[in-house]
């Protein structure tokens, strides 16, 4: 049986949350509060912040009485994978277009699984491709370039 013990990390972050929320408490009473009904610019930041020190609270709390346990052996391969495709993305998208860059960010990204086979990551990578063109494209009617121009005929 594990015995209880105070969290430390878990106590500092609370104890963050709780500075960085009085200390945008005393900001927002800078401003006008305003009512419930007639809100001023100060009131959602006071709101806000009041509620990070809550989260701070309940996490500096929950920090003595969990059950501390090490922290396990970090996925490497989870963050070499996971890590770039969104950069990757970011630095293809105008060139290659919206098709080509999600494509080839969610066939990295689905490469973190060691089950992962290339079969299978060709085909969540296709399926989550046509689901994101037909939510963001048409669904949603965002005007992304579908094929850039760094592609020759397709880019246009």
């Amino acid at each position: 049986m594990k015995s209880v013990r105070f969290d430390r990390t878990n106590a500092l972050c609370g104890a963050l949350f709780i500075l960085l929320g009085l200390f945008f408490v005393v900001q927002s009473l800078d401003l006008e509060l305003g009512t419930a009904f007639r809100m001023g610019p100060g009131y959602f930041p006071l709101v806000l912040a009041c509620v990070l020190v809550l989260f701070g609270m309940i996490i500096v709390v929950q920090s003595a009485r969990v059950e501390h346990e090490g922290v396990g052996p970090i996925a490497w391969r989870g963050l070499m994978f996971i890590l770039p495709a969104p950069i990757v993305f970011g630095m293809t998208v105008r060139g290659l277009g919206f098709v080509p860059a999600l494509f080839l960010a969610a066939m990295i990204a689905s490469f973190a699984s060691s089950r992962m086979t290339p079969l299978l990551s060709v085909l969540l990578s296709a399926v989550l491709t046509l689901f994101s063109v037909l939510v963001f494209s048409y669904g949603l009617g965002l005007p992304f370039r579908s094929f850039g121009p760094w592609l020759g005929f397709w880019g246009g």
